[in-house]
């Protein structure tokens, strides 16, 4: 019998779970739900189960039909962009496979909505738990689950880290197949507006957001460089700025409003990445995360890393103390040489 983990171990193990019972679990589900995650095993362990942190691997996609990537991609949007990208160029490069994405069911509802309207593309979807033994013995079965607790995670681009725990060697994928580019194939509804330059300055965590005392500096700069009206995710006192946060229902009309501005300034968030895969001009700032981890590909971007030594390489916080650090970095920016990638026309819109 496999060992069996302990509460925090089963939390933060670097892959999905089996239980006593013999169902596959996400520890995130487990971590939401509260309680005791005791008692459960770790599921690379598992004969069948292909995961590249126990063991790297090449998998014979060439002869498979379906694959089975078990609590892909993450729980943010952002990841999961970025996850499905990987994805994505797997099967452009094997065309003939199907996909069943197994999502920890506890996930927040607008991330999940991305896979939703991404599945015609790659497949179904299942949510987790599911029994071990329902899995066809003879299909590839992949361990992708809390990717964040991954050593690679931390030192690779993330494009390149899901590509390796695909089997994929990275440096075989074009570049412009590293881009989100599939975004722009979503069923999404017709989009008019008068054009507008975009401001999301929110990240999954406060860490890596934009401080609010930069807001209105960075609105100012965007009119005036622009001449656009701005438009953007929260409030901002500005007399040039508009909120339409309210406008942003659901994850739809959240693409929407990104991939149809003319111009972006944001965050290392999931605006970010879904201005990759519209190719919209991009100004990104990085707090925490160096931008070639995030960015390194994505041509119409310009990144700004904050000199911010004390947080570096950390992925989440609201603490005090480090917020105290990246507001200073932020006030003391020189916003009127805040570089821009020239706005789109309406041509090239």
């Amino acid at each position: 019998m496999k060992a069996t983990l302990d509460d925090v171990q089963a939390l933060t193990h670097a892959g999905s779970l089996l239980s006593g019972e013999g169902m596959i679990v996400a520890p995130y589900d487990l971590e939401i739900a509260g309680g005791d995650a005791a008692g459960h095993q770790p599921l690379g362990a598992c004969a069948g189960i292909l995961h590249a942190g126990r063991a790297p691997f090449q998998a014979d996609y060439a002869n498979a039909q379906r694959v089975h990537l078990i609590n892909a991609f993450g729980v943010t949007l952002g990841d999961s962009i970025i996850g499905l990208t990987a994805l994505f160029a797997l099967k452009r490069r094997h065309p003939h496979l199907s996909f069943t994405i197994y999502r920890p069911s506890r996930a927040p509802r607008y991330v999940q909505r991305l896979y939703e309207l991404a599945a015609p593309q790659f497949g179904e979807l299942a949510a987790l738990p599911v029994p071990f033994a329902t899995l066809p013995e003879a299909d590839l079965k992949i361990d992708l689950g809390n990717q964040l607790f991954w050593p690679p995670f931390a030192t690779l681009p993330m494009i390149d880290f899901f590509l390796w725990a695909l089997g994929l060697e990275p440096a075989s994928v074009a570049a412009h197949d590293k881009c989100n580019r599939w975004l722009a194939d979503l069923p999404l509804a017709p989009f008019e507006h008068p054009p507008y330059a975009l401001f999301c300055p929110g990240a999954s965590t406060p860490v890596r957001s934009i401080s609010a005392s930069a807001h209105a500096s960075i609105v100012e700069r965007l009119a005036d460089a622009t001449g656009l009206d701005v438009l953007g995710f929260g409030p901002v006192d500005h007399p040039r700025y508009r909120d339409i946060a309210p406008l942003s229902v659901d994850t739809e009309a959240f693409l929407a409003w990104v991939g149809h501005a003319r111009c972006l300034v944001t965050a290392d968030s999931a605006a970010l990445h879904v201005a990759a895969g519209f190719n919209v001009p991009t100004t990104a700032f990085f707090t925490t995360i160096p931008a070639n981890l995030r960015a390194r590909d994505y041509a119409n971007c310009v990144a700004v890393e904050m000199d911010v030594p004390g947080l570096r390489g950390m992925h989440a916080s609201a603490r005090a103390t480090d917020l105290l650090q990246l507001e200073r970095a932020f006030r003391d920016y020189d916003w009127r040489a805040m570089p821009l990638v020239q706005p789109l026309t309406a041509n090239a819109a």
